[in-house]
């Protein structure tokens, strides 16, 4: 003990200066290094703009993807200071740059509100990006600095003369430290149309210099002047409105301003999408706690006093109030306290009772003013408590049957040998044939298969009691070994005897197999989010072609793999002695093909399910598998893969 004592000295503590903490441990900045991690960078840099349009200084941001997978963000805001920075003798924008919990955010004489709080957002992006390159068009003169892995690699120097103001970021993400640097459009996109209804009058513009059509980058411009109403109309587009208009709230207490527009819609799913300071709090926080508390408060009393709920048998739960419920909850907070860099939740305790108090205020007087709005408003409530009882009835019959609480596993389940969670996989099979190949060609120590029959059902047009009386959906509750239960008024999914940790979905290659995997992600999507939320689901990717000739061959997975593969066995030739198959359906592979190309950890291809954008992935879901034709048309046409596949 000792000797081991004086093998750890002083010599052994390691001091990181500047940002290398930020290149060292990155996640602990940004999240990950994947893709969220990625394009978490382009929202510091963005984030920055934003404040100065909440300060008053900013009327349009423009974000370019250059084509070398550079990014852009221009505003015409202040410009970053350039001046010396007296304590630190550097200049201001150098400081900005290189210096974590550096800014003008906690400066309330700056900025009243604020989303780049902790000020380490573009520093951080400094840090992480291979080259950034900075300019500012301030005081009538333009000034750039230029930086490699956080360094300064110029001093800050005046470049020209300008009549504007504003700020230019662009930067290159560092290709060692993140898991790929490409951009993904939509992605972007999506949070530019989002940060629009966000800042009513604001207009941002996207251009992705990559992808080029009749001599024009592909771009969008998005501005809204109706805000939050025009944002949970947009989401519900697919969807039947109960009530004429959406249900707008607007109030200001303590300096805390509270915006909520909440809209109720024939479906049965709650949609409650939340912001503090115009950052997107995904696992919400007091002020979603505020609001439900007013929902439930005001709907209960309104219900109770005129008699609606007399002759139910069974307690109003507060989640029958929020049934088919659209909402976004925007809160600005002077001083937010987070849970996180990654501010997905925020911490104020006092912000519950403010928006409980706003939100309650307005919806008492719109039902008070609105009697024929209001009852059908309630009666969808009590069917949906009407409903829930049954669902739970019918749950309790599903989880009953559960292989952990005394019953048995489907019949239709090849389990695994293995009883260790986090080596074990199930494989969700289109079809018994397909399901028969891959029992066969499996491993059976790790590997389960779990054949489903046909299309399961659509659960976003389905009650919910409906579902749980599905055969294929019964039983992949049971064979996962998860349950939903009610704690606290509210489900949840118990996943702690989940007894896979890789869950495949595996369909076929053409048209109706990417209809099943869409209505097994909406289902699992709506009531078993977490297992993605985790990383435990994942769609298999068989291969579409064999490329062969002679004893060669070669799968192909796309057409271009399919041409590479026909121009190297035919070295350029029109040779005929090439065969190309063109697999439709997973049936058409033997058991060893099936395994060597979808099924083998160490050669096949997985695509892990990953939610990016919980609000564009629910107005998706609910496009998709939704009532409204247009909308789907109009996207299938946009992002079909299989338009002229098996015509």
């Amino acid at each position: 003990m000792a000797e081991q004592n004086r093998n750890y000295t002083a010599d052994d503590i390691t001091a990181l200066e500047g940002l290398e903490a930020v290149r060292k441990r990155p996640g602990m900045y940004i999240g990950s290094t994947d893709t969220k991690g990625l394009h978490h960078l382009v929202w510091e840099v963005i984030d920055n703009s934003i404040d100065e349009h909440l300060a008053g200084h900013c009327s349009k941001i423009d974000l370019v993807i250059h084509k070398d997978n550079s990014i852009s963000v221009t505003d015409d805001g202040r410009g970053i200071p350039v001046g010396m920075h007296e304590k630190l003798q550097k200049s201001a924008l150098e400081v900005v740059l290189t210096v974590l919990h550096a800014g003008g955010k906690f400066d309330k004489n700056t900025y009243k509100v604020s989303g780049g709080l902790h000020g380490v957002g573009v520093s951080c992006v400094n840090a992480l990006s291979s080259y950034l390159k900075a300019t500012v068009h301030r005081d009538g003169k333009i000034h750039e600095q230029e930086y490699s892995d956080g360094k300064p690699i110029s001093g800050v120097s005046e470049v020209g003369v300008t009549d504007k103001t504003g700020t230019i970021i662009k930067f290159s993400p560092d290709s060692e430290i993140f898991d790929s640097v490409i951009y993904n459009y939509t992605t972007l996109s999506n949070r530019m149309r989002e940060m629009a209804f966000l800042n009513k009058g604001l207009r941002l513009n996207i251009e992705d210099q990559r992808e080029e059509k009749d001599g024009k980058y592909k771009s969008q411009e998005f501005h809204s002047e109706g805000g939050l109403l025009e944002f949970v109309e947009y989401l519900d587009e697919s969807r039947t409105p109960i009530i004429d208009h959406p249900i707008y709230v607007v109030g200001k207490e303590d300096n805390v301003e509270v915006e909520v527009a909440m809209q109720y819609n024939t479906g049965y799913t709650e949609n409650i999408f939340s912001f503090v300071n115009n950052i997107n709090t995904r696992e919400g926080g007091t002020h979603v706690g505020g609001f439900r508390r007013a929902v439930n408060r005001i709907f209960k009393d309104y219900g109770r006093d005129n008699g609606y709920f007399s002759k139910l048998k069974f307690e109003i739960s507060g989640e029958d109030f929020r049934e088919g419920l659209t909402a976004i909850v925007s809160v600005k907070v002077p001083e937010p306290q987070f849970k996180g860099q990654t501010k997905g939740e925020l911490g104020n305790s006092e912000v519950t009772g403010i928006v409980s108090r706003a939100v309650g205020d307005v919806l008492k007087a719109y039902l008070e003013e609105n009697p024929n709005q209001s009852k059908r408003i309630v009666e969808k409530v009590i069917l949906a408590a009407t409903a829930r009882n049954a669902a739970r009835n019918a749950r309790e019959m599903v989880q009953r049957k559960n292989v952990l609480t005394g019953g048995g596993l489907p019949g239709k389940l090849s389990d695994c040998s293995s009883r260790i969670p986090a080596e074990c996989e199930i494989f969700l099979v289109e079809g018994d044939s397909a399901g028969g190949t891959a029992k066969q060609g499996r491993d059976r120590n790790t590997q389960a298969i779990l054949p489903l029959r046909g299309k399961i059902l659509n659960v976003e047009k389905a009650l919910e009691y409906k579902i749980y009386e599905n055969q294929e959906i019964k039983n992949m509750f049971i064979a996962l070994g998860v349950s939903i239960e009610d704690r606290d008024g509210e489900r949840i999914l118990n996943i702690e005897k989940l007894r896979y940790h890789k869950i495949v979905v595996m369909c076929d290659a053409d048209v109706d197999g990417s209809h099943i995997v869409t209505l097994i992600l909406t289902f699992i999507f709506r009531y078993m989010k977490p297992l993605v939320e985790q990383g435990y689901v994942y769609i298999a990717a068989p291969p579409l072609y064999r490329v062969s000739k002679g004893k060669q061959f070669r799968y192909c997975w796309n057409d271009e793999e399919r041409q590479e593969a026909v121009s190297a066995y035919s070295k350029g030739e029109d040779d005929s002695s090439v065969k190309i198959q063109r697999y439709k359906g997973l049936g058409e592979m033997n058991a060893e093909q099936l395994w060597e190309t979808t099924m083998d950890p160490t050669t096949r291809m997985l695509r892990r399910v990953d939610i990016v954008d919980t609000m564009e992935a629910d107005r998706v879901f609910s496009m998709l598998m939704g009532d409204e034709v247009p909308p789907r048309r109009q996207f299938i046409e946009e992002n079909a893969t299989y338009a002229n596949v098996d015509i």
